[in-house]
């Protein structure tokens, strides 16, 4: 028997399928199919885990874009389905299970109807965008919250609006989704959505009057058990385009999770739902406002208060160090404090401000040699962070409080 490879996500082939009729997984005839007994091959022991190899299986491994099945055998717990390179299917299990031993195998019914929804509602969309405009799907990734397929050209909104309509209209058609087999010659003269590198003996996955494609992943009976596809955003990728989906119970989820941030945005803006995009429009526009006046009073301060912070600074062998904490200050206008500090002769100023990394800026005079890169080096090296800049003047942000920022250049330059 040859065991699928399916979609090949790093090289982009899609859901191609060897197999013979008379044996192969379980899940191959019946993807409904969660509680099986089987006898116990072969178990062998590495770190930690045990792989188990059994002579008939139901849980489907890691292939073609789709994660593997957990679930139980016997006593052990599967933790993960591999397919290694004899093409035998591999279960890995917390505990050993003796060979020889029949155990009754339960597949997690939960993780194995999402898989099935998205990988259904894959099959549909990426038939909606060829059948449509002719658009082929490069590969197929299902991941533990979204599914993407990656598409050869770049779409446009109204092109991915067409396709996941049309892709509902067959999921509420309600259509049957049946697997049937074909040699590779009687494939070649089928409809298929996309065609077969394999040869012998192929697994076809036929959504009624609407896709024929070849493919070892576990599907559902019907469309409509699918509920929905919900496209939840798009992106240009490796000159395609990435369109990111969900179906059925994640669509649930998903919507739940934005009707929860929407209504919680509403209630503490008092606005209505439909208002909220030109509520958060105002509200950036008021910030970037108020920005610029904090930043324009913050320069015309900065002379004053530079001058209060030399007078108040330690002086260390005729060199003032001016250390100092600026709640609300960002880099920009820690920038334009230091300039005015180091105006005069015979400064260093070491300025933190306020953020995540918390931003700093090393200046020092013109008169002096003290390597204002150097200590910026040295206080990253001590506390992390990123920056860089030259011996006059150096800027970056560190993951520190700004009290442990001064608390160091005390005792690195006092």
């Amino acid at each position: 028997m040859m065991v699928p490879e399916e979609t090949d996500v790093s090289s982009g082939t899609e859901a191609d399928e060897t197999v013979e009729k008379s044996y192969g997984p379980l899940y191959y005839a019946d993807s409904l199919l969660t509680s099986f007994d089987a006898t116990v091959v072969s178990c062998d022991p590495g770190d930690g885990v045990f792989s188990v190899q059994l002579d008939r299986t139901a849980f489907y491994p890691s292939s073609g874009g789709q994660p593997f099945d957990t679930g139980r055998l016997g006593g052990a717990a599967v933790l993960d389905v591999l397919i290694d390179d004899d093409e035998v299917i591999r279960h890995v299990v917390d505990r050993p299970l003796p060979a020889g031993q029949t155990v009754q195998g339960e597949v997690n019914w939960a993780r194995r109807f999402d898989h099935m929804q998205q990988h259904t509602g894959q099959h549909i969309l990426s038939a909606a965008f060829d059948r449509h405009f002719g658009v082929r799907t490069v590969s197929f990734h299902m991941g533990a919250d979204l599914s993407t397929i990656d598409l050869a050209r770049e779409v446009s909104a109204a092109e991915i609006a067409r396709a996941e309509e049309e892709a509902n209209r067959i999921v509420w058609e309600d259509r049957p989704v049946t697997v049937r087999y074909a040699t590779d010659e009687e494939a070649a003269r089928m409809p298929l959505r996309k065609e077969s590198a394999r040869t012998g003996t192929l697994r076809l996955v036929d959504v009624t009057g609407f896709d024929l494609s070849a493919c070892g992943g576990t599907h559902v009976p019907s469309t409509g058990r699918i509920g929905i596809i919900a496209v939840a955003g798009w992106e240009r990728f490796k000159g395609g385009s990435r369109v990111s989906f969900v179906c059925g119970g994640r669509a649930l989820r998903a919507y739940g999770e934005l009707r929860d941030i929407v209504s919680a945005s509403t209630r503490a803006l008092s606005i209505a739902p439909a208002e909220l995009g030109a509520a958060v429009t105002r509200l950036q526009e008021e910030q970037r406002n108020q920005s610029r006046t904090v930043r324009r009073l913050q320069e015309e301060s900065a002379a004053t208060q530079a001058a209060a912070l030399v007078d108040a600074a330690q002086d260390i062998g005729g060199v003032r160090y001016v250390l100092s904490a600026r709640p609300g200050w960002d880099g920009a206008a820690l920038k334009t404090l230091a300039a005015a500090i180091v105006a005069g002769p015979r400064r260093v100023t070491i300025l933190a401000g306020e953020g995540q990394p918390v931003p700093v800026i090393v200046a020092r005079s013109a008169d002096l040699q003290f390597d204002s890169g150097a200590w910026l080096k040295s206080a990253m090296s001590a506390l992390g962070g990123r920056g860089g800049g030259r011996p006059e003047l150096a800027q970056g942000g560190i993951p520190a409080t700004p009290e442990e920022i001064l608390a160091h250049a005390r005792k690195t330059i006092g």
